[in-house]
C-alpha cells in the first residue's frame, strides 16, 4: 500500500519540471514589477522596517495568483504606499515617480493577466511575450504624453476651470479609447 503523501509529491515534482521558461518568466515579470512599483510608491522608512517582508509577499501574489485578487491586492497595495507616502510622509508628487508607478502598475497588471491565460507548462514563442511588453509599453508611453500634455495645458491656464476642463478632457479621452476599443472588438 501505498502513502497517499507520497503521490502527492511525485505529482508535485512532476508538475514542477514542466514549467515552462517562458510562462516562469511572465510569472517572475509581474512579481517583479509590483516589487518595484512598492520600491517606487512606499517611503524609504517603510521599505526599511518590518513592512518589507510583507510587500515581498504581496508582490509575489500577482505571479502565484494571477487569476484571483493577487494582482488586485498587490496593485491596491502599491495605490495604498502612494497615498501613504504623499499625505503622511509629506513627500512631494514628482511627475517622474508618478508615471513611473503607473507604468508598473499597469505592467503588473498586463503581465499577470498573461500570466493567467498560460498553462505553466504552456509552450509558447518569446516572440508573443516580446509583443504583449511592448503592446503594454507603448500604452504607457501613450498615456504619459497625454497626461504631461494635459498637466502643461492646465498650468497654462489659470484657475479651476482649467483643471476642471482638463479634467473633463481627460475623461473624454478615457471614454472615447475604451468606446473604440470596444467597437474594434465587436468589428472582430
Amino acid at each position: 500500500m501505498t502513502n497517499p503523501m507520497t503521490g502527492r509529491v511525485r505529482a508535485t515534482t512532476a508538475a514542477i519540471r514542466r514549467v515552462s521558461r517562458v510562462s516562469l518568466l511572465v510569472r517572475s515579470g509581474a512579481a517583479l514589477t509590483a516589487l518595484v512599483a512598492f520600491v517606487v510608491a512606499y517611503p524609504t522608512q517603510l521599505l526599511t522596517s518590518r513592512l518589507l517582508p510583507v510587500l515581498l509577499i504581496v508582490a509575489l501574489l500577482p505571479a502565484l495568483t494571477p487569476r484571483r485578487a493577487g494582482a488586485t491586492l498587490a496593485l491596491l497595495t502599491a495605490v495604498a504606499g502612494w497615498v501613504v507616502s504623499t499625505s503622511w510622509y509629506d513627500e512631494p508628487i514628482v511627475l517622474w515617480r508618478l508615471l513611473a508607478l503607473a507604468t508598473l502598475l499597469y505592467l503588473t497588471h498586463s503581465l499577470s493577466a498573461l500570466a493567467a491565460l498560460l498553462p505553466f507548462d504552456a509552450v509558447v514563442s518569446s516572440e508573443v511575450v516580446v509583443r504583449w511588453v511592448l503592446r503594454a509599453l507603448g500604452v504607457t508611453l501613450a498615456s504619459a504624453v497625454l497626461g504631461v500634455l494635459l498637466i502643461a495645458l492646465a498650468e497654462r491656464g489659470s484657475g479651476d476651470r482649467t483643471f476642471l476642463a482638463v479634467a473633463l478632457a481627460g475623461l473624454a479621452v478615457a471614454v472615447a479609447t475604451s468606446a473604440l476599443l470596444a467597437w474594434l472588438v465587436r468589428r472582430r
